[in-house]
Parts: C-alpha cells; structure tokens; sequence
C-alpha cells in the first residue's frame, strides 16, 4: 500500500463509521489520537479563522504589516496565527465541560468563558441553555470582545449531560462562531439509532469529535475528529517545505495540514480490524447491554435507603451519593469503596448546594421549636 492509498483508506474507514450515524455530512475525517488533541485542533481552527475575519475587517491604516513578504528579516509571522489579535477573543463551554476544554484555551493564548448549565427537562441534567448563550454573547460583545469558538459536550464527564445542539448552534452559525462538539464518551453510543436524538442539530457544527477508544472496542488511541470545511482549515495549519512535497498532493488529503505532529499512526485500521471482528450489531449490543446494566443498578440504588441519585443515569454512567451527606463525607466514602480494591469508582463534584440545604434546616428547625412552644 502506497502513501495515497493509505491515506484514502483511512478516510473510507472512519466515513464508514459517519455513514452509520447518518448525521455528519460534508465532512472531512481526522483519525486523530484523543478528544484533547482534537479540541486543541478546533481552538486553533477556530482562531485562525476569528483572527482572518479581524483582520479582514480592518482598514488599510489599520492593518498591520505581516512578514510573510519581508525576505530581508529573517523573522516571520503567520497572519492567521497573529498574537496581537490574540487579546481579543473569548472562547465558550460549558461549566461541566472536560478539562481539556480549559488546557485547550490556555494553549491557545486566549479567554475561556464557562457558562454555568442548568437542569433541562430533556434529560433533567445539567446543560447549557440558549438564553445563557445569547447573555453570555452579548455581554462579551458590549466589552469589545470577539466570542470565536463554542464547545459544546454530548455526554459530559461529571453526569453524561448533553447540551442541545438544535437550540445552540443556530445561535452560533448567526453569530459566526465555531461551535466544537465533545462527544468522548457518548459518541460511540450513536450508533444506535435511539440514542440519536441527542445528535440532533449536528449538521450545523464546524467538528465533532468522538472516542472510539472508549466504547466501541477498540483500544487507546483512537479519536476521530470531522471537520465541516477542512479544505479551508488546511491554510491553518500549512506548513510546505520542499522535502514534504509529493506527486499526490493535489488530489488526496494530506491530514499533516491538520494536526500539529507531522507523522501519524494509521489509526483507522483498528476500526477496520474491530469492524471485521465484531461487527455493527455486536458493537450495537455492548452498547445496549452498557445501557442496561447501568439501569439496573440505578434501579438498586433508587431501593436503597442509604443512596440516592442526584442526576437520572443516562447511557452507562450512573451518578449516586449518600442521602443528606455532604460533599466530603461522600468522597471519604468514594475513597473506602476504591481502597477496598473490589471495585472502582470515578469521583464527580457538581455545584454545592450545601448551604441552601443548611439554611432550610435552619429554618425548619426554628419553626418546629416555635411551633412546640406554641402549643401547635
């Protein structure tokens, strides 16, 4: 297998995967290697792109001069990568998102603006919504800021929350800003096709990026990453020396112009093995089965007089706690189960609500004893 082939076989293999879900069109694939490198690719798209219009909508006074055409000074400035610009921008996500979220903004040398989520009646989890958004947009713009970049999450780490799509990305097309979706542990599940709903919109975001690693079967790492127009985020990330050049260039994709290594593994043959392997249906039927098992210990737990779920478990994630303890008493609790070493548990802590809680026990303590005083 030649250079070409290999690569045109790589994109077969992860569109196949695409084609299964039925909703990523006019796509471009990136077997990438995680979800944190491919968020880091779309802040660097997306920048690219928030620092082209800026500087497009400069004044000819305004503009700075770039280097690019300056052969005597030896020191050269990508007008797409221009720091100066840098101060203006201000990326979104939600308060649930992954971490890599936030490493991914400071790599990228510009503000990072969590919206704090909600209960949404979807799911009864915590999601962003669209008046949040708007707020958050018009704010920032009144300050002279440029919002660039919105990352929204299927599946968050904490409780498996979804943002609405088909709400924010309508916002963010009219507004011009790239909206990113993190799809690391629930994308694998749309595979099936009830769990689809929580894709609706898709069509309108700029990339999405899921972990196959996580529950397709297939080992770490292997991250697909689709980017709606990668032809135009190539000029991002070009970097053309004389020794890279090849007689394939102008009519295969060339993935180096979208990723920051040079070399990459040929990740797409492990979907081709696992696909060979197993197989659509059974890969189908793990996914149920993860769904299933995670009912039935939810139900458990609903039974029980000693726990409680404080989001309704969704996909294969389960989020419980001890009834009326607080936050430390159930990571000392978390921390007992993992020290026992039978089992495992991820801890997750969601907003502190310990001292509304305090303060209604306050309060109905005070009213109890006044009422007993008065004979009540």
């Amino acid at each position: 297998m030649d250079s070409e082939e290999f690569r045109e076989w790589g994109k077969k293999m992860v569109d196949f995967v695409a084609d299964m879900w039925d909703g990523i069109p006019q796509r471009t694939p990136l077997p990438d290697s995680s979800a944190s490198d491919a968020t880091l690719i779309a802040f660097y798209a997306a920048r690219a792109k928030a620092v082209e219009g800026i500087k497009t909508n400069l004044s000819s006074s305004e503009r700075k001069e770039d280097f690019e055409e300056a052969p005597e000074s030896d020191v050269y400035l990508h007008p797409f990568h221009d720091p100066a610009v840098f101060n203006q921008l201000v990326a979104y996500c939600s308060d649930q998102a992954h971490s890599s979220v936030e490493k991914a903004a400071m790599l990228a040398g510009v503000r990072l603006r969590k919206l704090r989520s909600g209960i949404d009646v979807a799911y009864g989890n915590y999601s962003v919504t669209a008046a949040t958004l708007e707020a958050a947009i018009k704010e920032d713009r009144d300050r002279g800021l440029t919002p660039f970049i919105f990352i929204a999450t299927i599946g968050t780490t904490n409780t498996c929350a979804v943002d609405p799509i088909a709400k924010l990305a309508p916002i963010c097309n009219r507004e011009k800003i790239w909206v990113h979706v993190d799809a690391a542990y629930a994308g694998s599940f749309l595979l099936c096709p009830e769990f689809r709903s929580m894709a609706a919109g898709m069509e309108l975001v700029d990339s999405f990026n899921y972990n196959a690693h996580k529950q397709m079967m297939i080992n770490f790492d292997c991250s697909p990453l689709w980017l709606k127009d990668g032809k135009s985020a190539v000029k991002y990330f070009n970097v053309d020396p004389v020794y890279l050049k090849h007689e394939h260039q102008a009519t295969t994709a060339d993935y180096r112009h979208l990723q920051v290594a040079l070399g990459r593994r040929f990740r797409s043959l492990k979907i081709w093995f696992v696909m060979r392997t197993l197989g659509i249906e059974n890969i189908q039927k793990m996914l149920r089965d993860s769904c299933h098992f995670a009912d039935v210990f939810a139900q458990l737990i609903k039974d029980s007089m000693l726990f409680e779920l404080f989001v309704p478990n969704y996909l294969g994630l389960v989020c419980f706690r001890l009834k009326k303890e607080t936050n430390e008493v159930n990571e000392e609790f978390c921390e007992a189960i993992n020290s026992d070493r039978r089992i495992h548990l991820v801890p997750s802590k969601q907003k502190s609500e310990d001292h509304v809680r305090y303060a209604y026990e306050v309060i109905t303590e005070i009213a109890q004893k006044l009422l007993d005083q008065k004979g009540h």
